[in-house]
């Protein structure tokens, strides 16, 4: 099936075998679920036959994929590989589900703190006409590939999954130009353009299968990616009214794709057969590992995601049993005894009943009582997740007490202080994932005599921009107190972001 003979002994066919066909199912399965949890995504019975009876009883033709941890006794399903994969519990009917994703706005509010706002990129070049070409050049690379939103989605998938691979590809342009070497100097517009053309390619983590060094695990030997790419093409179309039954699903050709990376060569496959491979002369594997949060001996970070999983399926599931007792407590209900023909006329407002019989009376039942355990432990589950994830709903605007004089910095930062914690955390590890992103690029355009660079001007300071919102003048009133101290003028300016 593979032909390893282009990366020597060090890979064998049988393992990198292994790796797609036993491993790479288990990783699937682990990180997909982590995305499900992160997105919980819809997903629509409407038509699906036998799958739609088995729901219908919600009175809903959709079911979220945060189902998956909720006891069958409310969905009236048992899950086995997934939120499709579920059988009809047996003697349980479905009752009220819901669900409350409170991991994805705590996700995405990490990334608002991360990435909410543009980084600076300062070259550490001793000459300011270089520093000035090499973060233009830094710049263009970026804005190429999304700018910020570049950025946001790194952190995203890193926050999801507890770390992101970022792969640098380059264009036919700069092969080209390595290959042929052109005479002549390159004017800077046009080195502006060709830094465009390399492509930074964000792997989620699905799809990786690295093999690392078995002394070192901080050291990939080989990067390898699998997975079902969706071509532009139909598949077998079949039987014209098969096409008719069929018309609401993708019936697009799917192909098994399987890209092999080393320092000095790559190969891709499809569906088995070897399509394309090459060498890469770049005498560097082009691939970027980012953790989310640092887990040492681990190849994967820490995600935002995993640990939070557990204590929302507890929150559905009290949400979904309070829903339900609603459902039954909320509306009053009457008993009538001894009264004929009372169950074929409704109680409504102005009606009056007569009966002969001494022993007949109306009952009146039901109606929404306090259950102050109940909302104590929905309060409690909340709590916990704002503990472990640092996140807590003040992140995203919302006061519910009175917490003192806010509009003090140091009061604010007090109050958010895991979150800021956490997000300094953050810009160390991304921070310096970026930076060898920048290093990376810049050397393949100084391999390739487009723009030459030395090793000091190949490092990149990262800047991040302050979540919280600033006085300017206090800043400015502080910078002028450590100015009369004699603190030296460039590093005020520096602080001040100048």
């Amino acid at each position: 099936m593979f032909e390893t003979e282009i990366f020597g002994e060090q890979l064998g066919a049988d393992y990198l075998e292994w790796l797609v066909e036993q491993q790479w199912p288990q990783v699937n399965s682990h990180f997909g679920r982590l995305w499900e949890y992160y997105a919980n995504d819809i997903v629509d019975f409407s038509g699906s036959g036998a799958v739609e009876r088995k729901v219908n009883e919600s009175g809903r033709g959709y079911v979220q994929a945060q189902e998956y941890g909720l006891p069958s006794r409310i969905t009236g399903l048992q899950y086995s590989g997934g939120t499709l994969t579920g059988a009809r519990a047996a003697n349980v009917s479905r009752k009220e589900v819901v669900i409350e994703n409170d991991i994805g706005w705590r996700v995405n509010a990490t990334v608002d703190f991360l990435f909410g706002k543009p980084i600076e990129f300062v070259s550490q070049s001793p000459e300011a006409g270089r520093r000035e070409k090499i973060e233009c050049v830094i710049k263009t690379l970026f804005a190429a590939n999304g700018g910020i939103g570049f950025f946001q989605d790194m952190a995203v998938l890193g926050g999801v999954y507890g770390f992101v691979d970022c792969l640098v590809r380059t264009g036919e342009h700069i092969n080209e130009h390595f290959i042929n070497h052109s005479e002549g100097d390159i004017s800077f517009d046009q080195v502006l353009r060709l830094a465009g053309t390399i492509g930074l390619e964000l792997v989620e983590a699905p799809r990786a299968l690295p093999v690392l060094d078995e002394n070192d695990y901080k050291r990939i030997r080989f990067y390898i990616q699998h997975f079902y790419q969706k071509k532009n093409r139909l598949g077998d179309k079949g039987s014209f009214l098969s096409q008719i039954l069929s018309r609401g699903c993708d019936k697009r050709k799917t192909a098994s794709v399987t890209e092999i990376l080393s320092s000095d060569a790559w190969q891709r496959y499809e569906d088995g057969e070897l399509v394309a491979e090459g060498g890469l002369p770049w005498g560097f594997l082009p691939v970027v590992h980012i953790q989310n949060i640092a887990q040492p001996y681990y190849y994967e970070g820490l995600s935002d995601v995993e640990p939070l999983m557990p204590l929302q399926d507890e929150l559905n599931t009290r949400l979904s049993d309070r829903a339900n007792r609603i459902t039954f407590q909320s509306f009053k209900m009457y008993l009538g005894k001894c009264i004929e023909g009372f169950e074929d006329r409704p109680v409504a407002p102005g009606r009056m009943w007569f009966t002969d019989n001494p022993e007949a009376s109306i009952e009146e039942f039901g109606g929404d009582s306090a259950s102050p355990s109940e909302n104590s432990h929905i309060a409690e589950i909340r709590e916990a997740m704002d503990k472990v994830s640092g996140v807590t709903p003040l992140v995203a605007g919302i006061l519910k007490n009175k917490l003192g004089h806010l509009t003090s910095a140091v009061a604010l930062k007090l109050t958010l202080m895991g979150m800021l914690s956490k997000t300094e955390r953050k810009r160390f590890t991304y921070g310096e994932g970026i930076k060898r992103i920048c290093r990376m690029s810049l050397e393949i355009l100084d391999k390739s005599d487009i723009f030459p660079t030395t090793e000091q001007e190949r490092d990149i300071e990262i800047r991040f921009a302050e979540p919280l919102p600033e006085n300017t003048i206090e800043k400015l009133e502080e910078a002028r107190m450590k100015k009369d101290l004699g603190v030296d003028t460039g590093k005020i300016l520096k602080e001040l972001g100048y």
